[in-house]
């Protein structure tokens, strides 16, 4: 016989399975148990489609066993009307006997109100397994909505020696100094998170597209910083492929269908300002790939809750050196040749 713990573990993983399609919706699996067998699986696969609970249920082809069967979800299920029904309605009305929680619900419509309802409908219901589990899986989801802000992640690749760039790129743009594979694992973060964000340096020496080419998927939102408007018309950040959002003190900036301006001071409270912006947007989400000073900006505002660092086999000898960061390793793994390393807070 299978442990909550096994089950919500499942959940978890089918969970995974939409991350980057379901925001603003947060990720959430479901399994539903009956005897101690498996009859039914589902997961949240993209906003205004069914919740995993839906999709749970309407893979169990005998229905009649669910008036005896436990289901379990990693998070608490809705009690409120949104794009679609409430799931509590949804688990009261097939009777199910009994609920298996992983965490609750910090979005202000729900927030214990899942619970609450469940339980005045006499469901017996288990909260609070594998709970950190549950909430690392919506680290971005609880981090907008508890610190009103996007959860933030930095990444770069620097050498062996330190440098994330040569001093001069007079013949190749960009140099690369992680490999092939880093690279395109980093498209696939692409896909994973709302939105990407550079400086204006960065623009203007390689005119990145930010988008997922060497990965199937979204395209991120992007986010450019352009103090004093010089990054040009033709710059393919600004393509109209996709929404882009320029931080700029130039004023009267029109706003297009895809292309908006946010006017505003770069000053010491421009990160802050950033996200606060970025909140408004309903961004849930930021990777930063931008230059040094760029990258810096937001470590010495504190602002960052997570660091991906690709450490790579070449020797630049020279260069722009890597970020100063303060941080405890929470996991490093080879990628071929090159070094992957993951850094959260302190605290």
């Amino acid at each position: 016989m299978k442990t909550h713990e096994q089950y919500i573990n499942r959940c978890i993983e089918l969970a995974r399975n939409g991350l980057g399609t379901t925001y603003p919706n947060p990720l959430v699996g479901s399994v539903i148990v009956h005897n101690g067998t498996i009859i039914g699986e589902g997961w949240h696969q993209k906003a205004g489609e069914p919740h995993a609970e839906v999709n749970a249920v309407n893979s169990v082809q005998d229905k009649s066993l669910l008036s005896e069967a436990t289901i379990y979800v990693s998070l608490e299920p809705c009690s409120h009307f949104g794009k679609t029904p409430p799931c509590c309605d949804l688990i009261i009305h097939h009777k199910i006997p009994n609920v298996v929680v992983g965490t609750v619900d910090p979005f202000a419509k729900v927030a214990g109100n899942g619970i609450r309802k469940l339980v005045e409908a006499g469901k017996n219901v288990t909260v609070g397994i594998l709970e950190n589990d549950c909430n690392e899986l919506n680290k971005r989801f609880f981090t907008f909505h508890q610190k009103k802000r996007p959860y933030i992640i930095l990444k770069w690749a620097e050498s062996q020696d330190g440098y994330i760039a040569p001093l001069y790129k007079d013949e190749q743009k960009p140099v690369w100094v992680s490999n092939t594979y880093s690279r395109q694992l980093v498209h696939k973060w692409r896909n994973e998170e709302q939105a990407i964000l550079i400086g204006t340096q960065t623009v203007i020496d390689d005119n990145p597209k930010l988008n997922t080419r060497d990965w199937s998927g979204n395209d991120p939102i992007r986010i450019v910083l352009d103090r004093t408007g010089r990054i040009p018309d033709n710059a393919a950040v600004k393509d109209g492929s996709v929404k882009t959002i320029i931080f700029t003190e130039v004023e009267n900036m029109q706003n297009t269908a895809s292309l908006f301006f946010e006017n505003c001071i770069f000053d010491i409270k421009l990160p802050h300002t950033i996200m606060a912006a970025l909140y408004r947007h309903n961004v849930q989400s930021l990777l930063i790939e931008g230059g040094q000073k760029t990258l810096q900006l937001f470590i010495d505002a504190g602002l960052w809750d997570e660091a991906r660092i690709f450490k790579g086999a070449i020797m630049l000898n020279e260069g722009i050196k890597a970020p100063v960061l303060k941080g405890t390793m929470s996991n490093r793994q080879q990628i071929m040749n090159d070094e992957l390393l993951i850094f959260r807070p302190h605290d």
